[in-house]
C-alpha cells in the first residue's frame, strides 16, 4: 500500500487517488523522465532528469557540480504520463487523462561503489534497455564526476484520471462535440550517428524496442 501522509493524501478529487504500490512501480517503469523539485538559495528549482528504479528506491544522477544535486534536505519528485486530452462541452470541464506520481523524501548521496554502479546501471537500462551490456562502462574519471542520489519511495502518491468529460447535466444537450483525444508516445526509426566508425546494423534492443505503455 502507498503511504497516506498529509502531503500524499489528496485534498480534492479523492476518487483519482490510487493506493496500490504496484501502480506506482508501473508508472515509474513506464515513464522516462521525472522532475526533481528542490529549493536553491531560497528559490524553487524544478529540473527534468532521467532516473532508474531498483525495488523501492529511485536513483537520480548528474554532475557533481549540479546545484540541484547538492542541496541538502527534502525534495519532491514528480512523474506524469499524458494519456489523453479531454474535450468537454464547457471550457470549465476540459481536462486531461493522465497518470501521475509525487514522491517526497530526503535523498542520500550514494557512496558505496557497488551501489553507485547498480544505480547507474538502473538509470541506463531504464532509458535504454539492453545498452548497459553493449556500451563502454563509466571509467574512474567519469565516476568521480558523477553524483548518484538514492530516494526512498516510502512517501509517495499516485493520481489517475480516465474516462470521458464530466460535463454538467444541463450542458449535455449543447451542440458541441465532446470526448477524448488519446495521446500516445511512440518510438520512431533509429537515426545512426553520422560519425559511426563501422557499418553497424541497428541492434535488436534498439530496433525492436516496444513503444511505452
Amino acid at each position: 500500500m502507498l503511504s497516506t501522509t498529509e502531503r500524499t493524501r489528496l485534498g480534492r478529487a479523492k476518487h483519482k487517488a490510487r493506493t496500490d504500490r504496484a501502480e506506482l512501480y508501473d508508472l515509474l517503469d513506464a515513464a522516462l523522465v521525472c522532475h526533481l523539485g528542490v529549493v536553491v538559495d531560497g528559490a524553487p528549482m524544478v529540473v527534468p532528469t532521467g532516473y532508474g528504479r531498483v525495488g523501492d528506491t529511485l536513483y537520480l544522477h548528474g554532475s557533481t557540480g549540479a546545484r540541484s544535486l547538492r542541496v541538502p534536505g527534502e525534495v519532491c519528485v514528480t512523474v506524469t504520463l499524458l494519456d489523453g486530452i479531454v474535450l468537454a462541452r464547457s471550457t470549465f470541464h476540459h481536462s486531461v487523462n493522465h497518470r501521475s506520481a509525487m514522491i517526497y523524501g530526503t535523498p542520500r548521496v550514494v557512496t558505496d561503489e557497488d551501489e553507485r554502479t547498480a544505480g547507474l546501471r538502473a538509470l541506463t537500462e531504464h532509458l535504454a534497455p539492453g545498452q548497459w551490456d553493449v556500451a563502454r562502462r563509466p571509467n574512474a574519471r567519469e565516476m568521480a564526476a558523477t553524483r548518484v542520489l538514492a530516494l526512498s519511495l516510502e512517501e509517495a502518491s499516485v493520481k489517475v484520471r480516465t474516462g470521458p468529460p464530466a460535463d454538467d447535466d444541463e450542458d449535455r444537450a449543447l451542440p458541441v462535440w465532446a470526448g477524448v483525444l488519446p495521446v500516445r508516445q511512440v518510438f520512431g526509426e533509429p537515426e545512426p550517428d553520422p560519425a559511426l566508425a563501422f557499418d553497424l546494423a541497428v541492434p535488436d534492443h534498439v530496433a525492436h524496442r516496444p513503444d511505452p505503455a
